[in-house]
């Protein structure tokens, strides 16, 4: 790749792509129409785009029955119908298949993915973690396979509602190799006809391990503490057990391969200090609802890839450890 991978104080370089309104309306698959599926499925399909939707349970039967309603600061959305089906197949071959659902469901996913896949098929993660590409690749075959990155706190609501809370909702994708392609181009064509922040970048990796730096100090203290990021940055003990978390994250991205600026920390505790003071996080979610946890693809990656490369994570590990009992949910 020309461009550095970086992460830090420095943004990676983003493919320079004009874009116009076309008459060309893309048929997107939406695996997960939770909080992240459903949000940017529901965006996409109002402004037009052919957008199908799998799920399952309650939240498919509402959809199926009543359509989807999201209710964000950007603008809510009520789509009155939706496609949505338990079956992939009735879909068949896509143009981008987004997968948006737990990171544990990856190997899931991927054989739901099978029927939807056409020679040209782009299928985009949007899930959290920096393996799930991997697995996909391994399934489905690195053609198809995009890198993708999210930022956004969204979550279902009731069945058929999901609720988006904040300002944050910014979908970042690109192709494994860094390439320029024309799925590539016509999704972020699609995606800004629809009014989402997106970007189409060469170098997704680095963007795939800034959200990772960011993501399991964040994800990690707010469960663990069951409190919003102002609480945890605030309490001197805590801070220094955010930082060193972040530390450690950087540490085993940088063995890795992947740059980190010179005030990387610096810069990302700069960014925990700019967030609302009432946020929390997904797995903070999840553990007082009683949820599954994605620990083993977050924190319990970390420790599983630092000691890959010889790397201590410490305190990323007392996280993992002390948050394991709850990862399975409470139904388990």
């Amino acid at each position: 790749k020309d461009a550095v991978r970086r992460i830090g104080s420095v943004a990676p370089y983003f493919l320079n792509v004009s874009w116009k309104k076309e008459i060309f309306i893309m048929k997107i698959a939406v695996i997960g129409a939770g909080g992240v599926g459903g949000y940017f499925g529901a965006r996409l399909a109002a402004a037009g785009e052919d957008v199908s939707f799998v799920q399952r349970g309650d939240h498919f039967r509402s959809m199926q029955k009543n359509g989807l309603r999201v209710e964000s600061t950007h603008g809510d959305i009520s789509l009155n119908t939706v496609k949505v089906t338990e079956n992939p197949a009735e879909i068949g071959p896509a143009d981008i298949v987004l997968i948006a659902v737990k990171s544990g469901q990856t190997e899931e996913a991927a054989e739901l993915c099978k029927p939807l896949l056409g020679p040209e098929t782009g299928v985009i993660t949007l899930q959290n973690g920096v393996e799930n590409e991997s697995q996909l690749v391994e399934r489905l075959g690195r053609e198809h396979v995009l890198g993708g990155v999210v930022y956004i706190l969204s979550l279902i609501r009731s069945p058929g509602v999901i609720r988006h809370s904040g300002q944050l909702a910014r979908l970042l994708f690109g192709e494994l190799d860094g390439s320029d392609s024309k799925r590539g181009r016509s999704f972020l064509t699609s995606c800004l006809n629809a009014s989402v922040d997106a970007q189409f970048t060469n170098d997704i990796e680095a963007e795939l391990w800034a959200k990772f730096v960011f993501l399991c100090p964040h994800n990690g203290m707010t469960a663990l503490t069951r409190s919003p990021i102002g609480l945890v940055r605030n309490d001197p003990d805590c801070r220094e057990l955010l930082e060193a978390a972040a530390r450690e994250v950087m540490a085993v991205a940088k063995a890795h391969g992947i740059g980190i600026a010179s005030d990387g920390v610096a810069s990302f505790m700069n960014r925990f200090d700019n967030l609302p003071a009432e946020m929390t996080s997904s797995m903070y979610h999840d553990v007082v609802n009683g949820k599954p946890l994605e620990l083993d693809w977050l924190n319990g990656a970390v420790v599983r890839l630092g000691r890959g490369h010889g790397v201590a994570t410490p305190v990323n590990e007392f996280i993992y450890v002390a948050l394991k009992l709850l990862r399975a949910g409470r139904d388990h």
